[in-house]
């Protein structure tokens, strides 16, 4: 079990939503995506962590947008949990950046490209933070022992591991969901990234592209082999978002996406449920 806060993630406790942006546009996006998440959050009885990230550092072109840069992005990710309540996780993306964003937030990403960075892994677990490691596209499940065992080096036990998708192809990802179980043999809480899983890498034209039509189908997936955490990035106009808006759940869709994942895991642990 890791405990982020009021939120627990393993064992018999509820399922945990971490929801939010790709990444942070303004202040007052982000204070209202994270107040009208939590309130879906709430009204379902349901853990929740809000994510954005302050620089995505990994943008097909060097012209994206890549947020509003670490100093003013803590900022308003420290203000989010103060004035909603809720934990806050962000990317990470150098051994620099882990001690900083470790002030502000309560859990550090460490992004799937990056899953293989010994000091960067090393440097946010020494922080003693929660630290979600998302396996990298080029990954096989078993091989992220290693990122495990990296993180755990500094005796920081809490340590989250998170499934989005494998390399299939030129601009494709698959979901294998035997990887789910397979990453669980490390000990770690269990989290599915439903909305990277159907992004297309570079896509769309110096953009990635994505297939969000396809976000609720693997997240009941997901469900019903068994996950800890469910990772999804909303936004309440997507066709507009900076980043990652083609995979995206709109902010509306959220609620009866969330009502059918969380019937799946009722009746998968056996406790009944209805969609």
């Amino acid at each position: 079990m890791v405990s982020v806060g009021h939120v627990r993630f393993g064992g018999d406790n509820p399922l945990v939503l971490i929801a939010g942006p790709c990444v942070i546009e303004s202040r007052d996006g982000c204070l209202m995506l994270a107040e009208e998440i939590s309130a879906v959050a709430a009204s379902l009885k349901t853990p929740y962590i809000f994510k954005a990230s302050y620089d995505k550092a990994n943008r097909t072109s060097v012209d994206s947008f890549r947020g509003l840069g670490i100093e003013e992005g803590l900022a308003i990710l420290s203000e989010v949990r103060e004035e909603i309540g809720c934990p806050v996780l962000t990317d990470v993306h150098s051994p620099e950046e882990a001690q900083a964003a470790a002030s502000a937030v309560d859990v550090l990403q460490i992004p799937a490209f990056l899953c293989r960075q010994t000091d960067l892994l090393v440097a946010a677990g020494e922080t003693g933070k929660p630290v979600n490691v998302k396996k990298g596209q080029f990954m096989a499940p078993e091989d992220m022992t290693h990122a495990v065992a990296k993180v755990q080096s500094t005796g920081n036990e809490r340590v989250l591991l998170t499934e989005r998708g494998a390399t299939f192809g030129y601009q494709n990802l698959v979901v294998d969901f035997r990887s789910l179980e397979i990453m669980r043999q490390t000990g770690c809480p269990i989290i599915f990234d439903a909305t990277h899983s159907v992004q297309r890498p570079g896509g769309a034209g110096g953009v990635s592209g994505g297939d969000r039509e396809f976000v609720p189908l693997l997240a009941r997936a997901a469900a019903a082999v068994g996950i800890d955490g469910l990772f999804l990035e909303v936004h309440d106009r997507p066709q507009e978002a900076k980043s990652d808006g083609p995979n995206m759940v709109p902010l509306h869709e959220l609620e009866p996406l969330l009502r059918q994942v969380l019937a799946i895991d009722r009746a998968r642990r056996g406790e009944g449920g209805s969609l």
